[in-house]
């Protein structure tokens, strides 16, 4: 009989994806299997062993296909269900070859009394919180992802990120895009008439209108609207005469100024077409983009990233009877987005005034910008004082990381983030440049270090780029650098064949004590002497937690900035303005959110800390503890010792050393004398610690402030370069590696159609 490990929690999809959330009081249960199990006994045996009555509810097994085995499928694929003894034993043949969770989901009967369903205890809230054994895993959280990078290298740090959330709360950095606003400020228009008013609106003798150009795009419109061309017969200053390009039709319009005015006013018209309907409108020169855009944004509406050229074509024909192609519905969707926010070339000009506005609401707010001999945008900083002031209350680890902006002048974001004693990113500064190169990367520390300064304690976490290596090394020598795992993985998993060695390297990468690491890394020696070398190279000072010369906690790769890339993928479209302004908005939301959150704790400890030392407890209480001093404790488990220092804080297995937090060691030694385990917490992880953080909050800019001559004479003109033709890419350009990846990853294996077994096909079977 083998064990299996069954998981107890309820199945959920977020984001096109299937996940587990497991319950935390139910946890998971070994339960004896095999071939000669029937379904029906395994069944009572689970209602058993986790002492539920099976007259009350019911349970439901499922697990779901590993993603390799997908093929063709779709990796939104529902979880497997087991019913049945044909289904159960079809998962244990499956788990004998692949890595695969069966998960229990409990539900209450429905034909039990309302009473009798309070009396149960239920099964899952929706919780996020967590029960897996915190010195036996490196995931993150408790949800099992299965549709995560197929080569087998994650993203995920031991961030905890999850248990900081709030309960039935849904943080919009995995992956969600920004809520955007679009203000701009433009000269005053008419109001546009509703759209029965348009269809109904007809031209008449003594109509005045401001502009010889007003008048014209009436005409356009109006035709438009109503299906038909006109040709233009005389237009002058003083002169506007148009007729229906039908000869013979009758249709026509006469309009002159009156007197020195500017305004036109219509001396001639005729409404009534003698032409066929259908010759008048096979033709339609006036419908350019500037006009259908006005039309699509004055009564459709909708320019928002999420907005593609089909969308404007279905609505621009259901609304108005016009048929688009799709280059004319893409450039009517540029126009209509520039009407509402301005161009790109705009958003440059009001650089100088926008940041000043910042400046004038947020007190203490850092922005630099850099023209050059030209005028022409350079580069671009801006810390806002919130963020500066919330600094001091975070762990002194900066993660920093760059993204592409999709924009008419592209140009690269460069974000430098940190992490809250709740697992929760915090901004702290953003740059606009042109490239990542030597130069760049040194101009965006150099503005960082006039809010962080250099420092022995501070910890530096990116990717394994060379520019950001040289730059660190001028403007923050005092730092420790250190590379992100999550890259180092994907390198490996692309140079060397074969994923034996990858579990090892992750292995040794999140070893906390150097013995544990030096024992990993020299069987990676053994059985790999060039990814040994390869990783000596990489410098395990770097990517090594137990080698790291500073303190980098949890933080093993560069995963809360490529965060906030996602949920900025929405405005890296937009003007440069509009950039800003969107992540103005964003971090006014989540600075107000997490410092009432943090009012609404109800313990000294952060929301997440406290999901942390809930995980860690049961271990806790399996520990003997015997004192070998004042200070010093021995922690013995069933096949470990450990010696724990409550007043130095420290423990021999380096987690409480390294993350600050005490490890399930350190609470057996703090219960066993009675210490309470919050004052073995750094004060980082303190409630107050983290109001602190959000105290200040982010403002709006004032457009009231009076503008300062020499802010509004600042000329900052657009970037050099002009717009490749065709489509614009949305997606970034893919690295040699990445493009080798694609084709190193294992082909499907051909399985015999009379025997199901591998290595032969049907006409060499041995069964033929």
């Amino acid at each position: 009989m083998e064990n299996m490990i069954l998981v107890s929690g309820k199945w959920k999809v977020e984001k096109s994806k299937w996940l587990f959330e497991v319950d935390n009081d139910r946890g998971s249960i070994p339960v004896a299997g095999n071939e000669d199990t029937r379904f029906e006994d395994f069944v009572k045996t689970i209602f058993e062993d986790y002492g539920i009555d099976s007259a009350e509810n019911d349970l439901e097994l499922r697990y779901l296909f590993p993603r390799q085995n997908l093929h063709n499928k779709s990796i939104n694929t529902p979880p497997v269900r087991v019913g049945n003894d044909r289904q159960f034993h079809a998962f244990l043949g499956l788990s004998k070859v692949q890595n695969v969770q069966l998960c229990v989901e409990f539900k209450v009967k429905k034909i039990v009394a309302e009473g009798a369903v309070k009396d149960q205890k239920q099964p899952i809230q929706g919780d996020d919180s967590s029960c897996e054994d915190e010195e036996d895993t490196d995931e993150e959280g408790d949800r099992f992802d299965y549709c995560d990078d197929s080569d087998g290298a994650t993203s995920d740090d031991e961030n905890f990120t999850t248990y900081g959330l709030p309960l039935n709360h849904v943080e919009e950095v995995h992956g969600s895009s920004t809520k955007l606003i679009y203000g701009r400020k433009t000269e005053e228009r008419e109001s546009p008439m509703s759209l029965s008013d348009l269809r109904s609106f007809k031209f008449d003798m003594g109509q005045s209108y401001n502009s010889k150009d007003a008048l014209e795009t009436h005409l356009k419109i109006f035709s438009v609207v109503n299906n038909f061309d006109f040709d233009v017969i005389a237009s002058t200053r003083k002169l506007l005469f148009v007729k229906c390009w039908l000869k013979g039709c009758t249709w026509k319009l006469r309009a002159t100024p009156i007197g020195n005015s500017f305004k036109f006013t219509v001396r001639v018209y005729v409404d009534d077409h003698t032409c066929s309907i259908t010759e008048r409108s096979s033709r339609s020169r006036q419908a350019t983009p500037e006009i259908l855009g006005l039309l699509y944004k004055n009564y459709i509406g909708g320019v928002d990233p999420s907005i593609l050229p089909r969308h404007v074509s279905d609505a621009m024909k259901m609304s108005f009877g016009i048929k688009m192609d799709y280059w004319k519905s893409h450039r009517t969707l540029i126009v209509a987005r520039e009407l509402v926010m301005g161009s790109s070339e705009s958003g440059y000009e009001e650089l100088p005034t926008y940041l000043h506005m910042i400046r004038m609401s947020n007190p203490g707010t850092l922005t630099q910008l850099e023209v050059d001999t030209s005028n022409r945008f350079k580069y671009l900083f801006l810390a806002f004082s919130a963020s500066i002031a919330g600094f001091p209350y975070m762990r002194k680890v900066v993660v920093v990381d760059g993204t592409f902006l999709q924009g008419k002048y592209k140009r690269t974001l460069l974000i430098a983030t940190s992490q809250d004693g709740n697992f929760q990113i915090f901004p702290i500064a953003f740059t606009v440049v042109d490239t990542e190169n030597d130069e760049s990367w040194t101009w965006f520390f150099r503005q960082l270090s006039r809010v962080i300064p250099d420092d022995e304690g501070l910890a530096l976490i990116s990717d394994r780029h060379k520019s950001i290596g040289k730059a660190i090394a001028v403007v923050y020598p005092l730092a420790s650098r250190g590379i992100c795992t999550y890259h180092l993985y994907k390198n490996i998993l692309l140079r060397y064949k074969g994923r034996d060695l990858f579990g090892l390297v992750k292995k040794a990468a999140y070893s906390f004590r150097l013995t544990d690491f030096q024992a990993t890394f020299e069987t990676i020696k053994e059985l790999n002497p060039a990814l040994h070398a390869y990783l000596e190279r990489a410098d395990v000072h770097m990517w090594a937690r137990a080698h790291f010369r500073g303190d980098r906690y949890n933080l093993l790769t560069s995963n809360i900035a490529e965060s906030i890339n996602r949920a900025l993928s929405g405005a890296r479209s937009l003007p440069i303005v509009h950039l800003l302004e969107s992540i103005r908005l964003m971090m006014t939301r989540w600075f107000a959110k997490r410092k009432h959150d943090a009012e609404l704790m109800k313990t000294s400890l952060t929301r997440g800390v406290e999901k942390v030392l809930e995980g860690r407890m049961p271990i806790a209480n399996l520990l003997k503890v015997q004192a070998i001093d004042i200070h010093q404790s021995q922690v013995t488990g069933v096949s470990s010792l450990h010696v724990v220092n409550l007043s130095e804080k420290k423990c021999s297995c380096c987690r409480f050393d390294l993350e600050k937090l005490p490890c399930a060691h350190a609470i057996a030694a703090a219960e066993a004398r009675k210490i309470s385990c919050i004052s073995l917490c750094h004060h980082y992880y303190r409630k107050q610690y983290l109001y602190n953080a959000y105290n200040t909050a982010v403002m709006s800019k004032d457009d009231v402030v009076p503008i300062p001559e020499e802010v509004a004479k600042k000329i900052c003109l657009p970037p050099a370069g002009r717009q490749p033709p065709g489509r614009p890419k949305k997606s970034r350009h893919k690295s040699i590696l990445e493009k080798v990846a694609v084709k190193k990853r294992p082909q499907k294996e051909h399985t015999c159609r009379i025997c199901n077994q591998t290595g032969h096909n049907s006409t060499t079977c041995p069964l033929n």
